[in-house]
């Protein structure tokens, strides 16, 4: 498809969502009209709600902290983000800045829409940055061996558990698959017919990437630039995950998790529904670190009208023998450059100032109240996160998992929304029909080749 079509078709499918955009953005005006004596950083970012709160407080603090550069942040919330930068960058006016986490960093990396940063930052300056990264963050920012994007906030997975009906069964954290699957099968004997009201711990087809990565497993073979995700360790992940739809049946289960949805205000399933219960759906959990504030606030819900409270705690993902420790699928958001942005000076200040490179203890600040894992050495270390992480123990083990090397994200390849979509998918899929296995994985690996191998010629 040649350029000018892509033009077109883009222009006819996002022209109502930019003019909604702009209506937006006209609602949102900055604080303050950009000082004449500044120069204006255009920043574009997805948050909202509470999260857009703290972001509008960073923005202010970094234009209070200098007088040459002015961010002004635009909440850009809803779809067709990338069709509206792409539209922005071909209309000659993109952002000087955008925030994502959505896995796009190659798709915009290969098709130009973004810059890389060796090619316009000081060599020393992004040298620091990059040494300063944990792996996971490097990874995420990393298309064709040169870094695109740049992390300020990491998501990690770990397993949340309920301490408490876990003392009452004699059972202890799992520290391997086995004792997960024991820790299940004592709470909920699979062989008693009778409607549960709480699971010891049920698999998320969803979660395919965390336990693939676990289970020794890579969904993408980066030398080669072939799909892997029906290798011997996948396959083996996903039985294992589907082995629970035997155990318990595929509707049963089905019915469960839809019930998981029904949750009132998006409640963590982890948690009681009434005051005078010990558990909620499940024993165990596997989610990210923004959970930590759901138990804060159940425990101090329960500690202000004097009710028992379940102790809670959270370990990093159980491996089965030859899989990896410390493990699991990582992602997070990250800040881009558009090809064309006007003030590239202005913009590498404010991910500096952000990261925390040179202010640190600023950037520990902000990552507590965005309840974000950071993605460099020196904010993690720095004095105010380690007191946050005191203050706040269930956070702890989150950070000890971001410096791992074993936390993987989904493959940093153009395609990889597909890519995402299609793994879960397939796994969704599985859990419905165990004994093909192999062959939906077999059919995922195929449909994703071929959709890489369409979008990248060079690698057929």
């Amino acid at each position: 498809m040649n350029t000018n079509r892509v033009i077109v078709l883009l222009f006819i499918c996002v022209l109502a969502g930019l003019l909604g955009t702009r209506w937006m953005a006209m609602r949102h005006p900055a604080t303050t009209p950009t000082p004449p004596d500044r120069e204006e950083i255009v920043f574009w970012h997805f948050w909202g709600g509470e999260d857009r709160d703290v972001v509008e407080q960073f923005v202010d603090r970094f234009n209070r902290s200098q007088r040459r550069y002015y961010v002004r942040a635009i909440a850009m919330p809803g779809n067709n983000f990338d069709a509206k930068l792409y539209l922005s960058i071909t209309g000659g006016d993109p952002p000087d800045l955008v925030n994502q986490d959505d896995p796009i960093v190659a798709d915009w990396a290969y098709r130009g829409a973004i810059l890389p940063f060796d090619e316009w930052v000081p060599e020393n300056e992004l040298a620091d940055v990059q040494a300063n990264l944990f792996p996971a963050a490097k990874q995420l920012g990393t298309y064709d061996n040169r870094l695109f994007a740049i992390c300020n906030g990491l998501d990690i997975r770990a397993l949340y558990y309920n301490k408490t009906i876990l003392d009452q069964y004699g059972l202890q954290p799992p520290q391997t698959i086995a004792e997960l699957d024991h820790i299940a099968r004592t709470i909920a004997p699979p062989d008693e017919a009778i409607e549960r009201r709480f699971y010891g711990y049920l698999p998320d087809s969803r979660r395919l990437w965390a336990w693939g990565y676990v289970f020794g497993g890579q969904f993408f073979d980066a030398e080669s630039g072939r799909v892997t995700c029906d290798s011997v360790e996948i396959s083996a992940t996903l039985n294992w995950m589907t082995q629970y739809s035997r155990w318990y049946g595929a509707d049963t289960i089905s019915a469960f998790r839809q019930g998981d949805q029904s949750l009132p205000g998006k409640r963590f399933p982890l948690l009681p529904l009434t005051d005078d219960a010990m558990v909620g759906r499940y024993a165990l959990v596997m989610d990210g670190q923004w959970r930590t504030r759901d138990i804060e606030a159940l425990l101090e819900q329960r500690k202000e009208r004097n009710l028992p409270a379940p102790e809670f705690g959270v370990c990093p993902l159980p491996y089965p023998d030859g899989g990896r420790a410390n493990a699991g699928w990582v992602n997070g958001n990250f800040f881009v450059v558009p090809r064309g942005a006007r003030n590239q000076a202005g913009a590498w200040e404010f991910i500096k100032f952000w990261i925390g490179m040179d202010q640190p203890e600023l950037a520990a600040e902000f990552c507590a109240m965005g309840g974000w894992i950071p993605p460099t050495y020196t904010v993690s270390q720095s004095n105010l996160f380690q007191r946050h992480l005191e203050q706040h123990p269930l956070v702890r083990p989150f950070m000890e998992l971001a410096s791992s090397d074993n936390q993987f994200p989904i493959p940093v390849v153009p395609g990889a929304p597909l890519f995402r979509r299609t793994i879960e998918q397939t796994a969704a899929e599985a859990f419905n029909q165990p004994d093909r296995v192999s062959e939906l994985l077999e059919k995922a690996r195929r449909v994703i080749q071929t959709h890489l191998d369409r979008s990248n010629p060079e690698r057929q």
